[in-house]
């Protein structure tokens, strides 16, 4: 196998990639990409890449000089549960938004397959980063799920950043809070159900133990307790704190 060296090579996130080897000026990535850098389409090669965008495909352009040379096709495949999944969600009343790389037409075949109403399309890395700010400061906590190299700002920015263990990447996965290790996104639903259990008893713990304090200190004003009984209902209180979050554990909601 020839490995061939390159005299120049420069990356733009989110755009592609360019590489000048043998004198000759080699370019690969999106249709802005490839604009930028001088090199304009054929009607023939825009209507190859228009129909692999009805087909949910990705196109990747090669080019040589200032002429494209080629279209590389990728689609990716929807998991068999992500219909599900997103059904699901739905009717928790989770708000789902696509936030995504890929041309408008693509992320839309996809978003309709799922039933994902809200699509944001052809975002660079930083874009996604602003998406999310967006929707904070609407005032809404943001759960980020992300696989990719681009995803990892993302996934860092949002509340909870949730990254594919298998397959993803490991920058993803160090941007991350969770990590799925098995890949199985039907498990967000779950995830979803037990984080506002966990913040539903945190907060009951807390009213609880507030309300056994304030008793408390009303009983000892009015001498019903005394210092070893007071010490007693504290400690009951702590104890029903802890009985109640391990009601958490292994908490099964279907």
């Amino acid at each position: 196998m020839a490995v061939l060296e390159s005299d120049t090579f420069k990356m733009t996130a989110g755009k592609g990639i360019y590489a000048e080897i043998s004198g000759k000026k080699l370019m690969c990535g999106n249709e802005s990409f490839l604009a930028e850098n001088g090199v304009v389409l054929t009607d023939e090669i825009g209507t190859v890449v228009e129909k692999l965008r009805t087909q949910g495909k990705a196109s990747v352009l090669a080019a040589e000089g200032g002429k494209c040379i080629g279209v590389l096709a990728m689609s990716d495949v929807l998991c068999p549960e992500a219909k599900d999944m997103v059904g699901r969600l739905h009717r928790m009343n989770t708000n789902i938004v696509l936030l995504t790389g890929d041309n408008k037409r693509t992320a839309d075949y996809f978003a309709d397959q799922v039933g994902i109403k809200r699509v944001c399309a052809q975002l660079l890395p930083e874009e996604k980063v602003s998406n999310i700010i967006a929707i904070q400061n609407e005032g809404k906590a943001v759960c980020m799920i992300g696989d990719g190299v681009n995803d990892a700002p993302a996934l860092k920015t949002a509340n909870v950043g949730v990254a594919m263990g298998g397959l993803g990447s490991d920058i993803a996965a160090d941007a991350a809070d969770i990590v799925l290790m098995r890949d199985d996104i039907s498990k967000l639903p779950y995830l979803k159900r037990l984080s506002n259990a966990t913040v539903n008893t945190i907060k009951f713990s807390i009213s609880l133990s507030m309300c056994i304090n304030l008793a408390a200190v009303i009983l000892s004003v009015t001498g019903a307790l005394n210092p070893t009984t007071g010490a007693l209902v504290h400690n009951a209180g702590s104890c029903f704190v802890v009985m109640i979050a391990a009601l958490l554990y292994d908490r099964k909601f279907e």
